[in-house]
């Protein structure tokens, strides 16, 4: 079950770095980081990392439209 959690994990990760001009490819990275971070300590270093950053990224976007919308 290892293996196949860390291939999927590595494919998904991999998927989603080359089709990062796609929309939605972002969800493929965070997969493969879900998947990987079970058996890969430095995955989720960089699994918290992406949510942090996401989110900041989130809350800068909601304060902008915020900001437009009250004008």
């Amino acid at each position: 079950m290892r293996i196949v959690r860390l291939t999927l994990g590595a494919i998904l990760f991999v998927g989603g770095i080359v089709l990062t001009l796609l929309p939605g490819s972002i969800l493929l990275v965070v997969g493969g980081l879900v998947l990987l971070s079970y058996d890969w300590p430095k995955a989720r270093n960089w699994l918290k990392y992406s949510q942090k950053t996401m989110a900041t990224g989130a809350c800068k976007i909601d304060r902008f439209l915020l900001k437009r919308k009250l004008r």
